[in-house]
């Protein structure tokens, strides 16, 4: 089974138009900020586009399907295992961090979040918070948040096309202006703000700080992980591959379709489609899609082979 996904869009202040211009979103909201692309949470879940299930969420679907569906590696996990976005930053974001599962599970009822960006685009220097530049002391976080001077301790990162930063939940971070990214990610909404530039809201109010659990959560240490993917790129006949990341949580590859490809979905995971340049075909169980920029797609664990035609490139994700 194969499912093409309607994006959730979510119109935050510091978004760009390159949602709407780049990857065609259609949306009467001047910003899109992100859009979740595979995702059966409460705040944007994503709608069927095709086939029997059409005008569905996803979460129905996996309602009536059965668990089986997600593999045999998604049944582990109590919710849905992830969430995948697309995000154009026009503007900085806030600074913040994410829980990990055992606080955000008791303090918030949902996972934590630990994620990673893979940079699409971005502005020549533009940069992004990954960490601190030296290790400090929880007290120390506290205070210079408290007189405005943690800036100074932190890690800011010049970025460039194909870098890829892995998250670890407790990691502060913010991304910069100028940057285009996708985001892979636990399935989690819960944010803890420590700085958001003394910015307003669309009602002309303060966005609201998180500065007691921020403290509670961050590692206040430099990032453990560099910006490099964790593969090397492969030649393969049609197409290239590269590994992003690997962790107990998400696989991630990029695929560079040149001529075709040809991948499976096996009993062990579902896999998500992400298409983030070029225009193609993907065909599996016997559907076939005019595939484009900004296209997303959920093929079944045990859906079979799924093939990609055209020049086109993919960012597949399994658990």
């Amino acid at each position: 089974m194969i499912l093409k996904l309607k994006p959730a869009l979510k119109d935050y202040l510091w978004g760009g138009t390159k949602l709407k211009t780049d990857f065609g979103f259609e949306s009467d909201m001047e910003k899109l900020a992100e859009g979740w692309m595979l995702s059966c949470h409460k705040d944007g879940e994503n709608i069927v586009e095709n086939g029997e299930y059409k005008g569905m969420t996803l979460s129905q679907v996996i309602s009536v399907c059965g668990k089986d569906i997600l593999g045999t590696n998604g049944k582990k996990f109590d919710f849905f295992p992830i969430l995948i976005k697309l995000i154009d930053a026009k503007n900085d974001l806030s600074v913040q961090v994410h829980p990990d599962n055992d606080y955000a599970l008791s303090a918030e009822g949902e996972y934590g979040k630990t994620e990673c960006w893979y940079i699409i685009d971005c502005e020549e220097n533009a940069e992004l918070i990954y960490g601190f530049n030296r290790k400090i002391s929880s007290e120390e976080f506290r205070k210079r948040i408290e007189n405005n001077t943690f800036l100074e301790v932190v890690n800011k990162v010049k970025v460039n096309k194909g870098d890829l930063f892995f998250i670890e939940a407790g990691t502060l971070h913010a991304i910069g202006a100028g940057i285009l990214l996708a985001e892979i990610q636990q399935n989690s909404n819960t944010t803890y703000r420590v700085y958001d530039y003394n910015r307003r809201d669309k009602d002309g109010n303060l966005r609201p700080l998180h500065i007691e659990k921020a403290v509670a959560v961050t590692h206040c240490e430099p990032p453990k992980y560099s910006s490099r993917p964790m593969g090397e790129k492969e030649a393969f006949d049609g197409y290239s591959a590269q590994l992003l990341t690997e962790c107990e949580l998400f696989k991630v590859k990029n695929l560079e379709i040149t001529e075709k490809a040809e991948i499976t979905a096996d009993e062990s995971s579902f896999v998500s489609l992400l298409v983030t340049d070029g225009e193609g075909k993907i065909s599996c169980s016997g559907e076939e899609f005019e595939a484009k920029k900004g296209d997303s797609y959920f093929v079944s664990a045990c859906g079979g082979k799924v093939k990609i035609q055209g020049r086109i490139t993919v960012i597949e994700t399994r658990v």
